[in-house]
């Protein structure tokens, strides 16, 4: 009997101690959750446009896989000025956090909104504006558009190359001049014939400026634009096309040479990362093909090696910083000597340009249109 009284003691302090241990133990706190941040695009064309848009969706896209803590969304077919304002407004009024407006008309009414929600962060592609709490940014796609020059200027027989351009805005004129700059250096009797859309977007100006070019003669045509309507033209052709925004070769694999384009992923992936670390600035992005977010695509299979080999050399050189489409000498149309030798264009320079070099047919609409 008394064996059982002293187990049962001998318990009962077990018991005691166990439930003293354990309240003294420290309680496993729940983790906290990581808050969301909501971030906006706003896209001037259609997010399946096969060029611009769709480049700047897959960079979206890109976005979400990379953090987790980021939720988006977009609105598309965004008209330039007063109604992309509103658009912007209700985003900000949803709580969202960052705003990535992508089309260069897009910039004032960011600048108005951004002033009137001081605690949201703004970043207008393209543009040249900014603001406390709006950047801007955009890639020095000069550098592949003067590699794929080199590929027509090298591919083309006819002599006659056509390129479809939008607006007369100094982006667009850049890259005509660095495109022609590449033509005319392996073929100085090859001319860029240019046609202005007065359009980012819109696949049948595209396809019949495709059209006018190939009728007069062109084996090359040169996309500036957001879709691949005037590509495709020269694949039914029987011509070569270049790309732009993303790959073309998949909606015209007979005709694309090459494309330039875009990894926008890349940069929206370390804007998000900077305002979630607190570290964001506003600031002025532009960088080349050393950062990957402008690059040019693999060449198509009727690009023979030597043609490649050649390019592949003058883009390791851009890489290595020994040199630079924009180095002189540079004539303009007229033959008047621009850029010396042992001299090259400064960036503020080539931000504003507004004058095309020897070989480019065509005029520069005053007011970028």
């Amino acid at each position: 009997m008394k064996r059982i009284s002293r187990l049962l003691v001998v318990m009962f302090l077990l018991v005691v101690l166990l439930g003293v241990f354990t309240g003294c133990a420290p309680k496993e706190e729940a983790p906290v959750e990581e808050e969301t941040i909501k971030v906006a695009f706003i896209y001037v064309g259609p997010k399946n446009d096969g060029g611009w848009s769709q480049a700047h969706d897959e960079g979206r896209l890109y976005l979400e896989q990379q953090l987790p803590y980021v939720e988006t969304a977009y609105t598309e077919n965004v008209p330039e000025g007063a109604p992309c304002e509103k658009v912007i407004r209700d985003y900000c009024n949803e709580g969202y956090k960052v705003i990535f407006t992508t089309s260069f008309g897009f910039m004032d009414p960011t600048l108005n909104v951004a002033e009137d929600y001081p605690d949201v962060v703004f970043e207008h592609c393209s543009g040249y504006k900014t603001a406390e709490n709006m950047g801007n940014y955009f890639g020095r796609m000069y550098e592949p558009d003067y590699l794929a020059g080199l590929v027509a200027g090298m591919m083309t027989e006819s002599n006659y190359i056509g390129f479809i351009a939008p607006f007369s805005i100094p982006e667009v004129v850049r890259e005509i001049d660095a495109f022609t700059i590449g033509v005319r250096e392996v073929n100085p009797n090859a001319e860029v014939h240019v046609i202005w859309l007065n359009s980012w977007f819109d696949p049948v100006k595209e396809a019949g400026a495709a059209e006018t070019f190939l009728a007069n003669g062109a084996d090359i045509i040169a996309s500036g634009v957001d879709s691949p309507a005037g590509i495709q033209k020269a694949e039914e052709a029987g011509k070569y096309g270049i790309g732009y925004d993303m790959d073309m070769a998949g909606f015209a694999p007979n005709a694309v040479l090459t494309s330039r384009i875009w990894h926008w992923g890349l940069y929206y992936t370390q804007v998000l990362e900077d305002v979630h670390n607190g570290t964001w600035t506003a600031g002025e992005y532009w960088e080349g093909m050393h950062s990957g977010i402008v690059e040019l695509t693999p060449y198509g299979p009727m690009v023979p090696q030597d043609v490649q080999d050649y390019v592949e050399n003058k883009k390791q050189m851009i890489l290595n910083g020994d040199y630079d489409p924009f180095m002189g000498p540079i004539y303009d149309q007229n033959g008047v000597l621009m850029i010396k030798e042992g001299e090259e264009l400064s960036d503020g320079e080539k931000l504003s340009i507004q004058w095309f070099v020897e070989g480019v047919i065509g005029t520069i609409p005053k007011g970028g249109s």
